[in-house]
């Protein structure tokens, strides 16, 4: 399906009931051309064949939301919870980039605090952020700001189609949403060179939801240069 679909990346998402194929999705990704770019969370087996099969890929953790009665207390405690991880993931030559899903360790500034707070400890410059948009409409009006204060660190960012939600769904596909176009544009004015993503994180047919994605961002990319757009894709999803 990857390859059908031209990518040539994948994060892996999983749950326990995947364990028992982690390295047959490894094997196929070889076979196939594919990088294994990115992993969600940790689990000893994946890591044991990451070493088996000498790959490296990102390792996206959720950034924790410790208690606390202060900021500094707030950010010492994640760093704490997140240290030894930094020091395995160095070990494995991977990244480790911190996932916002929500609360605390979700916000931008947050983020960027206990990142460059893991940074400060000596070696833990593989140590970054992954920043997903379908955890992020609480940033919808300041988005700008907060991805310019996670620029430096930044070493994945997830597209989602944006919109306010209310009470509607929170992952749309990307061009569904009203803010999508700026959203865009504001990444390249800040000059974002990194690996963009998009999500197939519904309970959809995957690949028709990849597609979707994939109609929708060439449906925005002419509007970055004030070009007219075509008619906005027909969505197989929803």
């Amino acid at each position: 399906m990857v390859k059908r679909l031209g990518l040539s990346r994948v994060a892996y998402d999983w749950r326990e009931n995947h364990v028992p194929t982690f390295e047959e999705e490894i094997l196929e990704y070889k076979k196939n051309g594919i990088e294994f770019f990115a992993f969600w969370d940790v689990h000893p087996k994946a890591f044991e064949l990451f070493a088996k099969y000498d790959l490296h890929p990102q390792i996206w953790k959720t950034a924790p939301s410790p208690a606390g009665e202060s900021q500094e207390q707030r950010v010492a405690a994640a760093v704490k919870q997140l240290s030894g991880l930094a020091a395995q993931t160095r070990a494995m030559k991977c990244k480790l980039g911190l996932y916002n899903h929500g609360d605390w360790g979700g916000e931008p500034e947050n983020l960027v605090a206990v990142c460059k707070a893991l940074r400060a400890l000596p070696g833990n410059d593989h140590v970054g952020i992954v920043y997903n948009l379908h955890h992020g409409h609480d940033h919808i009006d300041d988005f700008r700001a907060s991805f310019e204060i996670m620029l430096p660190y930044l070493l994945c960012f997830n597209l989602n189609g944006m919109a306010y939600p209310k009470n509607g769904p929170k992952i749309l596909p990307l061009g569904a949403g009203e803010n999508d176009v700026r959203f865009l544009k504001i990444t390249r004015a800040v000059n974002y060179k990194g690996p963009i993503g998009i999500i197939g994180h519904t309970n959809d047919d995957v690949e028709d939801r990849l597609r979707d994605n994939l109609d929708g961002l060439d449906w925005i990319l002419p509007q970055l240069d004030a070009g007219t757009p075509g008619p906005r894709p027909k969505y197989r999803t929803r």
